[in-house]
């Protein structure tokens, strides 16, 4: 008998996995300085290092999202996901956090890059925006 107290002891306080509300959001995360290459060379991958605002303690980065806009224009956001049910462990501390793009040229000519970098006080997106022009041909690919 006492084998199905326990049991039951625990069925009764066994967690809920009905509970399918999400514990985390995605955000973008602000940039403040990117190590952009002088000019790009043909086929070769290049590792950008990006340096973007962590705001606290709950918040992760979680990668790049990198849009074409044009044949050599990109948009880049510096993407985070945030926890919802930790706010009260969380540090309120910022940290600049250094993460490492990879970036393939396989156009000639000019790239334009504009990295997030917030908002101003009118909610427009602001951007830091670099050129880097594509020199000599390499041949590997």
């Amino acid at each position: 008998m006492p084998l199905v107290f326990l049991v039951a002891g625990l069925w009764l306080s066994s967690c809920e996995l009905d509970d399918d509300t999400p514990n985390f959001y995605f955000t973008s995360l602000d940039v403040v300085a990117v190590d952009m290459p002088e000019s790009f060379e043909l086929n070769q991958i290049y590792d950008i290092d990006v340096t973007y605002v962590r705001p606290d303690g709950c918040t992760y980065f979680e990668g790049f999202d990198v849009v074409k806009t044009g044949e050599t224009d990109r948009e880049v956001i510096v993407v985070g996901s945030k926890l919802t049910d930790q706010e009260l462990t969380c540090t309120q501390a910022t940290e600049e956090v250094v993460a490492t793009m990879q970036f393939k040229v396989i156009f000639t000519g000019e790239y334009h890059f504009k990295f997030y970098a917030g908002e101003d006080e009118n909610d427009d997106a602001i951007y830091l925006e670099y050129d880097v022009p594509v020199v000599g041909e390499s041949t590997t690919n």
